[in-house]
């Protein structure tokens, strides 16, 4: 492994995200319990009563009025604006075609037995707009936009009520039915039980804190969600042709996001590893946001060292890093090889920062290796694949001997019944 502190050939791994993201579970979990029973129970109150204790402000209408929504969109400056529009229509354009491939299916499996599947829009979503930092405009485009095309009846969107007003024009511009002033946790539970002002919904998207990710956890099952995100991540996979200066680039434009981002490099050449770890030293010198990239790079950054290609290709696929970026001479040939990630970005020319904002893929994405399991966020995400069956006289006689004899033989005498009725009936 390669850590920022220098170079050691071979392969081994560091503490898993998970196991970092154990400590101080419990009393997350048990802060998170207080305030799920807590809005269950005494709904807008509770909500007040948490806006005003973590985010030391409780509006007292918690749904934004369409005058405070249009006066955000007006407020808004122009080339902001129309910066935010092109990323609307850039997810939108890329959700659609998404969409277009998601088919309704209907097929005669055997004379008479017909099935199918119907492609089903969610009813009602939530959508969490986390406040943050900085006001990142691109979140409630990427939690939004897909629904709305997916044809969900009504998407509401939750952000802090610190959350600066340029979001609120977000979530207005993407297409939220309905936007709330209402932050952390108490968001999730008011989404997931409903209160005397927000709906309850069937499914919440959308990344947050520890609190925001504890708090799906909770709900979920009643509710859906999408996923349980942990910090970010990017790693990039190359070899020698790999230029240091720009992975350093993508690699700290990616640190700035918070303390605990996970960074990587991982190569088959150690000259552009050394070159890598002097780059990024010398870009933190005047990096504004150094206070925080140079603590994710010191404490989570690492480059990794591997002997060949298969190796680097196998340590890869096991991180299942949230943004993979493949900078090799073949990078289309490389990117072929790899199937654990939340998004692939292949070539030097496309960069994490496109799809963060604007380019039009989702940058909502699986952390802490879920990318071995399960990709991002998608216009799929707010559909529902539902199947059917229907069945003629030839459909019964060729399918209810078997579930007979099946249901005969597991003890199970009501399913041997309902076959065996059909069948006589048929015969009739």
């Amino acid at each position: 492994m390669v850590s920022s502190s220098g170079v050691l050939p071979g392969v081994s791994f560091v503490k898993s995200p998970e196991q970092e993201a154990a400590t101080g579970t419990a009393a997350v979990q048990e802060a998170v319990r207080v305030i799920l029973a807590a809005v269950r129970e005494r709904g807008d109150a509770a909500v007040q009563q948490f806006s005003l204790r973590f985010d030391g402000t409780a509006p007292e209408r918690i749904e934004v009025t369409p005058a405070e929504r249009e006066a955000a969109v007006r407020d808004l400056d122009p080339q902001t604006r129309a910066d935010t529009e092109f990323a609307i229509e850039r997810v939108r354009a890329f959700a659609e075609a998404q969409r277009a491939t998601m088919l309704p299916l209907e097929i005669e499996a055997l004379p008479g037995l017909h099935l199918g599947h119907r492609v089903i829009p969610i009813a009602r979503v939530g959508a969490y707009v986390p406040g943050g930092r900085y006001p990142l405009l691109s979140a409630p485009v990427m939690t939004i936009v897909p629904a709305v095309v997916a044809g969900c009846d009504e998407v509401i969107a939750c952000l802090p009520p610190t959350a600066h007003p340029a979001m609120i024009a977000g979530c207005h511009l993407a297409g939220a039915h309905r936007v709330f002033r209402i932050g952390g946790a108490q968001a999730i539970a008011a989404m997931a039980f409903g209160t005397e002002s927000v709906p309850e919904v069937d499914k919440i998207v959308g990344p947050g804190n520890a609190y925001v990710n504890e708090a799906k956890r909770q709900v979920f099952g009643p509710v859906g969600i999408d996923q349980l995100a942990g910090p970010s991540e990017i790693y990039v996979v190359a070899d020698a042709t790999g230029d240091a200066e720009m992975i350093a680039t993508d690699l700290l434009a990616q640190a700035e996001h918070d303390v605990h981002t996970r960074v990587g490099l991982i190569t088959t050449d150690r000259t552009l590893a050394e070159a890598t770890l002097e780059a990024v030293e010398r870009q933190l010198q005047d990096l504004s946001t150094a206070p925080v990239a140079a603590v994710a790079w010191r404490d989570r950054g690492e480059i990794v060292l591997c002997d060949s290609e298969e190796t680097m290709l196998a340590y890869s696929d096991r991180i299942a890093a949230e943004h993979l970026q493949v900078h090799t001479a073949d990078p289309h040939a490389t990117a072929a090889k790899l199937r654990n990630y939340g998004s692939l970005f292949i070539g030097t020319e496309a960069s994490v920062v496109y799809s963060d904002k604007c380019c039009g893929t989702n940058h909502t994405l699986p952390t802490m290796g879920a990318g071995r399991y399960t990709g991002g966020l998608w216009v799929g995400s707010f559909l529902k694949v539902c199947t059917h069956q229907w069945l003629d006289r030839r459909g019964v006689n060729a399918v209810a001997p078997p579930a007979v004899r099946q249901s005969t033989s597991e003890g199970l005498e009501g399913h041997r019944r309902a076959a065996a009725l059909r069948l006589t009936r048929n015969a009739a």
